[in-house]
């Protein structure tokens, strides 16, 4: 069985409906954005990259220590930089950082040149997901979860602001993916193509 076989999908279709743009997922941390990436692009026969390992890649530190030494102003700038590398390249699956599609150029910027779309979770199934683990710069307060909470709040109304939207859920991966494998046919049937 190949890796296409395992999702119902309509490559052609998707091709068509992509214009050969960047597929670039956008959400919350614990959205899913780069397991369900890593598949999606697999289903599409494209490349897959994760905007903040590139930026890992790029600075020689983690998220984390870019975060303590130079702040989240410097970060977000080059995390744009690294967005703007990426978004020149052949299309692929990009997962980007959840704070990437606040800022309103690097917004404009994914816009135009990928189709976004917003992996949706609720709170529960994010704090269950980001829990798990201590290194989010973001979630180093004295109330996680209610930072994750206030997050959730405050990005909501930008996210929406994406090409399609995809609910995330609990549950094998297989099923986010045909969700957004769907969502992609059904919007190549509208004035996109």
């Amino acid at each position: 069985m190949t890796a296409k076989s395992r999702y119902i999908i309509d490559a052609g279709k998707i091709e068509a409906a992509t214009s050969g743009r960047t597929i670039a997922l956008v959400g919350l941390m614990g959205a899913g954005k780069s397991t369900v990436g890593r598949r999606l692009a697999d289903a599409l026969g494209r490349e897959f990259y994760d905007s903040d390992g590139e930026i890992e890649k790029a600075a020689g530190l983690s998220i984390a220590d870019i975060f303590t030494m130079h702040g989240e102003a410097e970060f977000r700038r080059g995390e744009r930089r690294v967005l703007e590398r990426l978004l020149d390249q052949r299309p692929h699956v990009l997962a980007t950082g959840g704070g990437a599609y606040l800022d309103p150029a690097t917004r404009d910027l994914l816009r135009e040149k990928a189709i976004t779309i917003w992996l949706n979770a609720d709170l529960e199934t994010l704090w269950r997901r980001v829990s798990r683990r201590s290194h989010r710069p973001l979630l180093k307060t004295e109330n996680p979860k209610g930072a994750l909470s206030r997050l959730l709040d405050e990005r909501t109304p930008i996210y929406e602001k994406a090409d399609l939207v995809v609910r995330s859920q609990d549950g094998p991966h297989k099923a986010t993916v045909n969700a957004i494998l769907q969502a992609l046919e059904e919007w190549s049937g509208g004035q996109h193509v």
